[in-house]
């Protein structure tokens, strides 16, 4: 399996590293659609591709709406 290949990264690091709040959360979403993308562009079975697409894009539509929902300024 590919990643039992991907180096094991410290948890403490990452977590230190890790932006909090909106940030946090757009960047968690970013990193979930890029490595969805990734694992649909790698399946060589086409049932898993369409799933990895398929979750992809109900990602994308959720850090759509997170944006509209949560970062749009507020009006005075």
């Amino acid at each position: 399996m590919v990643l039992s290949r991907l180096p094991q990264v410290p948890t403490m690091e990452v977590e230190s590293q890790r932006p909090e709040g909106r940030e946090g959360a757009i960047s968690a979403l970013n990193t979930a659609i890029e490595a969805l993308n990734l694992a649909k562009e790698l399946s060589s079975i086409v049932p898993a591709g369409a799933l990895f697409g398929s979750a992809s894009v109900i990602l994308t539509i959720i850090r759509v709406s997170f944006l509209l929902v949560f970062c749009r300024p507020i009006a005075d």
